[in-house]
C-alpha cells in the first residue's frame, strides 16, 4: 500500500512549482522568430545540451522498473548498451551534418533530398512517433496515485504542467525545465540507491537474494528477444529530439561531443535505475504489479520527505521526455502540416502554428491516454509499425552513397508502415510458431531493406554524377 504524508506532498508540489516558474521566467523574453521560439536562436552550448540530451531520454521510468525487476542485468544490456552504441555512432557520423543542414525538422531534410512526398510521408510517421501520449499517462498515473483523483484529472493536470509555459517560451522553456529535472532524476535515484545498499547491504545481498538469470547480461531471453531489443535501438538514429538537439547547438562540435558525453551520464543512471530494480525484486520477490517495483521500494525504505523527493524525480523524469515530446509534436503540425499545407513564407508564422499544434498534440494525446490505457501497448504499436519506415531514409539522406530515387523511398515508406501495420493485426493467426512470433518491426524492417537496395541498384545504373530524381 502506498501511502504519502504532508511533507511528501508538500516537496512533490514544491517541485511542480519550480518547474513552472523556471518554465516561465526563462521563457519571459523568447523572441517570437521561428530560430528563437523552436531552437532558441540555434545557441545551445554544450552544458546545456548535455542537461537536456541526458533528462529527455528517460520518459519510461515506470517501464525501466518493470523491466529491470523482471530481467535484472538483462535491462541494461537491452534497453541501455545498444543505445550507447547507436549514440555514439550518431555523434561520430551524423551530429555535425546535421547541425551544419540547419534545418527545423526531419521533414525539411528528407524533403531537401527527396521531394515534397517524401517529406509528407516522414512528417507523418515521425509525427506518430513523437506522440507524448504514454508519458502523459505515466504522469497521470503518478498523480492519480499520490493526489488520489481519477484519470481524467490526473491527464489535465498533467497537460497543464508539460505544456503551458511551452506556449510562451517554446524551446528556451523546455530547455531549461528539462535542466532543473536532470538534477533531480539523479538526487531522488542515488538517494534511493544508498539507502537501499545502508539497508541492506550491497553486491553480497543481492547475489544471495536474486535468482541467477538476474545477475547475468542475457538471463534467460532467447537470442531472438535480444536482437529485437538491439533493433530497436536503431530509434537512436530516427530520434526527432536528437535531431532538434543538434539544430539548435551552437555549432556542429557541441552536437557532437554533447552526445559522447550524454551516454557517460546515461550510463550512471542506468545503474542507479538496474540496482534500484535489482533491490527491489530482492525485497519484493512475489510482486504483482512489477510496474510498480520502484514505488514499492520507496514506500518501505525512504522517509518522509526523501520519499517525497524520490517522487519527484520519477515526475523529473517523465515530465522533462514529456514536455520535449509535446513540442516535437506541436512543431511537426506547426512546421510541417499547417505551414506547408498553406505554403507559407514568413518561418515567423512558424510560433502561431506551433501554439495551435500544442493545442491540438494535447487534445489528441490525452485521448489516446485515455482510450489506450497501457504505457507498453502504445510503445509497442507505434514502434513496430513506424519506426522501420523512417531509419533508412534518414541514413540516406545524409549519406550521399546511400542515397536512392524519389520515388524508391516513398515506396519503401509506405511498405514498410503498411507491412508492419498489417503484420502486427494478422500475425497471431499462423499457425507456424516461427510466423506467429516475428515480431511486426523485422517484417517492416525486410521490407525498408529490400527496397532500398533494389533503389540503389536502380541507381547504379546511372552516372555518379547524376543526381537523385
Amino acid at each position: 500500500m502506498i501511502s504519502f504524508n504532508s511533507i511528501d506532498i508538500a516537496v512533490i508540489t514544491l517541485f511542480f512549482i519550480t518547474v513552472l516558474i523556471i518554465g516561465f521566467i526563462s521563457g519571459r523574453k523568447a523572441k517570437t522568430s521561428a530560430e528563437s521560439y523552436l531552437l532558441n536562436e540555434r545557441k545551445v552550448g554544450l552544458f546545456l545540451f548535455v542537461l537536456t540530451n541526458v533528462s529527455t531520454w528517460y520518459g519510461g521510468i515506470l517501464g525501466v522498473g518493470e523491466f529491470s525487476y523482471k530481467y535484472g542485468l538483462l535491462s541494461w544490456f537491452t534497453q541501455g548498451f545498444p543505445y550507447y552504441i547507436f549514440a555514439f555512432l550518431f555523434a561520430l557520423f551524423f551530429a555535425k551534418k546535421i547541425r551544419q543542414a540547419s534545418l527545423f525538422t526531419i521533414p525539411d531534410k528528407i524533403i531537401a533530398v527527396y521531394g515534397e512526398k517524401a517529406g509528407l510521408m516522414a512528417a507523418i510517421v515521425v509525427f506518430v512517433l513523437v506522440s507524448p501520449a504514454p508519458y502523459l499517462l505515466m504522469a497521470a498515473n503518478l498523480f492519480s496515485l499520490i493526489f488520489k483523483i481519477g484519470i481524467i484529472p490526473g491527464l489535465i493536470f498533467s497537460l497543464v504542467l508539460s505544456s503551458l509555459y511551452l506556449i510562451k517560451g517554446g524551446y528556451k522553456a523546455d530547455l531549461y525545465t528539462d535542466a532543473f529535472q536532470f538534477f533531480v532524476m539523479f538526487a531522488g535515484f542515488i538517494i534511493i540507491v544508498l539507502t537501499a545498499f545502508l539497508n541492506f547491504g550491497g553486491s553480497d545481498y543481492l547475489i544471495s537474494s536474486l535468482p541467477k538469470s538476474h545477475l547475468t547480461l542475457t538471463g534467460n531471453a532467447s537470442p531472438a528477444f535480444i536482437i529485437v531489443w538491439f533493433l530497436v535501438a536503431l530509434w537512436t538514429f530516427a530520434d526527432p529530439g536528437f535531431h532538434q538537439r543538434c539544430y539548435a547547438a551552437k555549432n556542429g562540435n557541441v552536437a557532437a561531443k554533447g552526445i559522447i558525453i550524454s551516454i557517460f551520464f546515461w550510463a550512471l543512471f542506468d545503474f542507479l535505475t538496474t540496482v534500484t530494480g535489482l533491490y527491489s525484486r530482492a525485497v519484493f520477490p512475489n510482486l504483482e504489479n512489477q510496474i510498480m517495483s520502484f514505488p514499492m521500494l520507496a514506500q518501505k525504505l525512504l522517509s518522509p520527505g526523501l520519499k517525497g523527493l524520490f517522487y519527484a524525480a520519477l515526475f523529473a523524469t517523465i515530465l522533462s521526455t514529456l514536455n520535449s515530446f509535446f513540442f516535437l509534436s506541436a512543431t511537426t503540425i506547426g512546421r510541417d502540416f499547417i505551414f506547408r499545407f498553406y505554403k507559407m513564407k514568413d518561418e515567423n508564422q512558424l510560433k502561431k502554428f506551433t501554439v495551435i499544434g500544442l493545442l491540438i498534440s494535447g487534445v489528441m494525446a490525452g485521448l489516446l491516454a485515455y482510450f489506450i490505457p497501457s504505457v507498453i501497448q502504445i510503445w509497442y504499436t507505434i514502434g513496430s509499425i513506424c519506426i522501420p519506415a523512417i531509419i533508412l531514409p534518414i541514413i540516406s539522406a545524409y549519406n550521399e552513397k546511400l542515397k536512392i530515387g524519389a520515388k524508391y523511398i516513398l515506396w519503401e515508406m509506405t511498405l514498410a508502415v503498411s507491412s508492419s501495420f498489417l503484420w502486427f493485426l494478422f500475425r497471431k493467426e499462423f499457425a507456424l510458431w516461427f510466423f506467429a512470433e516475428l515480431e511486426p518491426m523485422l517484417v517492416g524492417l525486410s521490407f525498408s531493406i529490400a527496397v532500398h537496395l533494389f533503389g540503389m541498384i536502380k541507381r547504379g545504373s546511372f552516372s555518379s554524377e547524376q543526381k537523385v530524381k
